[in-house]
């Protein structure tokens, strides 16, 4: 008999795991179905709408673009990953500042938004809507989600934080 499967050994939120995936499996489906991590929402299933967006080893990434096997001792961050312990600053000022609307873009939102806060604390608007650029949100129109990451990138500048 041939072998079709693929031993994946990769962190998923800190968690390693080891599991035989076939080789056609996406890496939405696999955190979806096969972990029940269901922040990660199918949207386009073609890479443009960002809502299956995660980090991988700290870059986001649309999951429903990457085949399983591709994640091979990587280091992958679902929105249930990010802060565990309590709301992320991305996510607290969302809340804050008002740029939550029906949620579905919301995980994608901040997977991408804690990357650019990742690399840099301060971001300028534009370096902001570069980030969010991968993320379609069809209810807030994004001002409100650029007001909360401005927010957030004031109270880094206040608190001393600097650009990397």
């Amino acid at each position: 008999m041939i072998e079709t499967g693929f031993r994946l050994t990769c962190k998923v939120n800190g968690q390693h795991i080891s599991l035989k995936v076939p080789p056609a499996l996406r890496l939405m489906d696999l955190l979806r179905s096969g972990m029940g991590l269901t922040g990660v929402k199918p949207g386009c299933e073609v890479g443009r709408c960002g809502s299956c967006m995660v980090l991988v080893d700290g870059e986001p990434m649309n999951a429903c673009l990457l085949m399983a096997y591709q994640c091979q001792g990587k280091h992958i961050v679902t929105i249930e990953g990010v802060g565990e312990t309590g709301l992320h600053p991305v996510q607290q000022a969302l809340l804050e500042q008002g740029g939550l609307q029906c949620g579905y873009c919301t995980p994608g939102m901040v997977i991408s938004l804690k990357a650019l806060f990742d690399r840099t604390p301060v971001p300028t608007r534009e370096m902001i809507q570069e980030a969010i650029s991968g993320n379609l949100c069809r209810c807030t129109g994004y001002e409100g989600i650029i007001k909360a990451a401005l927010y957030l990138s004031a109270r880094n500048s206040a608190a001393g934080e600097q650009v990397l």
